[in-house]
């Protein structure tokens, strides 16, 4: 009987894990379809400028709540001429950024809002156009949120468990605790699910801060596999491109390892709040690799330029 109602529990929190995942790529595609000429004019437009590229690739990828869509039209765009090698990498950085805002939405437990939204999203399917326009969007949100609190809802029966609670706990050991948020990233092809279900863990007392933090760290590298998987058919500079992603998330955790415990007092003092200590966490780790990183984003290029080709 106990196996069975692990079997249970497991299919559920699968499900429930799904349902997330597929409304995150439901907003990201809703999005994209809407804004695909208006991103590429606004790439071209603005990767000139450093900052402007970075903020681009922030304000993209916390609206269409995905860093794997955003890096993935990167590197296609680097690969077709659009957009210059060098031009990307702020882009890439501010996208890495701009996945905190899943982990905030999560850490605020707004899942009660998911019901509402969907509602509206489905009455707003049956105005004018111009609402109608907007319909899908509302309705992605509210799945998401919507699909949160299942999640939730379903990891509560095994929260006390001895069995679970062992395995999540070798994740205090930052390097296990990189290694557990790498897979996971790497199998869901989503850090934002990562996250996302590491604040859940943590809400229910199921997951400590220092566990949260290097899984949290580890997802950073898990999610660059998926601008892997989009450059194997394009050329040499696209694969660059997912390199340098790999190389700028790879240095991240080179910086935070020898760092760990402090970094995870300075987050203690911050805030006593568990979900919100995580949520910080995650923004805090992007942001000093963005300030680190960003300033020597020419020598970056210098280093991953294919052979051959000049810089600008």
């Amino acid at each position: 009987m106990e196996e069975l109602n692990w079997l249970k529990i497991l299919i559920s929190v699968i499900a429930a894990i799904g349902l997330f995942t597929h409304s995150l790529e439901g907003f990201s595609d809703t999005l994209k379809s809407e804004a695909d000429s208006k991103i590429k004019s606004l790439l071209t437009s603005l990767s000139h400028s450093k900052i402007k590229a970075f903020l681009l690739g922030f304000v993209a990828t916390a609206l269409i709540q995905s860093s794997s869509a955003v890096i993935s039209i990167v590197v296609s765009f680097v690969d077709s001429g659009v957009l210059l090698f060098e031009s990307s990498l702020p882009i890439l950085l501010g996208s890495n950024l701009g996945t905190t805002v899943t982990a905030w939405l999560v850490s605020f437990q707004m899942e009660a809002l998911g019901i509402i939204l969907l509602a509206l999203g489905f009455v707003m399917g049956y105005f004018p156009e111009r609402i109608k326009l907007y319909s899908k969007p509302v309705f992605y949100m509210g799945l998401i949120l919507f699909s949160l609190e299942l999640i939730s809802m379903n990891l509560t029966p095994i929260k006390d468990s001895p069995d679970l609670i062992d395995f999540l706990g070798y994740a205090s050991n930052p390097f296990i605790g990189i290694l557990y948020g790498i897979l996971i990233t790497a199998i869901c092809q989503s850090s934002s699910v990562t996250v996302g279900l590491t604040i859940i863990l943590c809400s229910q007392n199921i997951l400590g801060l220092d566990s949260a933090i290097g899984i949290i760290v580890g997802s950073n590298i898990g999610t660059t596999t998926t601008a892997f998987i989009a450059s194997l058919k394009l050329g040499k500079v696209a694969k660059q491109t997912a390199l340098a992603n790999l190389a700028f998330n790879a240095i991240g955790v080179v910086i935070y390892l020898p760092f760990y415990k402090l970094f995870e007092n300075l987050i203690l003092s911050i805030s006593s709040n568990i979900t919100y200590q995580a949520a910080l966490a995650h923004l805090i780790f992007n942001l000093i690799i963005a300030i680190v990183l960003l300033p020597v984003c020419h020598q970056f290029a210098s280093l991953f330029k294919p052979k051959g080709e000049m810089l600008p």
